[in-house]
């Protein structure tokens, strides 16, 4: 949840109430707005396109892992078996 479609004040204030640092760039129209208000628009909101950079990494593994249906949907009960379909279906990724 960390695109610029969830950069809405509202979303921002629930993901600060349970202790999330959010990740989300301002869109462009909220910073014109927030300009367009001088001094009672606040600060601008804080980013690291590097700490970005690096969750969109990690969110778009996890999306390729779960086009394999037993990582998605989790069949497997035990812990070791399910570690080996993540594992398996990490070796498919990574060698396509």
């Amino acid at each position: 949840m960390c695109d610029k479609g969830y950069s809405y004040p509202r979303c921002r204030a629930e993901v600060r109430a349970r202790g999330v640092k959010a990740l989300i760039p301002e869109r462009c129209d909220q910073i014109m707005n927030r300009k367009a208000k001088g001094r009672k628009g606040g600060r601008p909101l804080k980013f690291d396109p590097e700490q970005y950079h690096d969750r969109n990494l990690i969110e778009r593994c996890i999306l390729r892992l779960k086009q394999f249906r037993s990582f998605a949907t989790r069949y497997d009960k035990l812990a070791d078996h399910y570690l080996a379909v993540v594992i398996i279906a990490s070796i498919f990724v990574w060698i396509n």
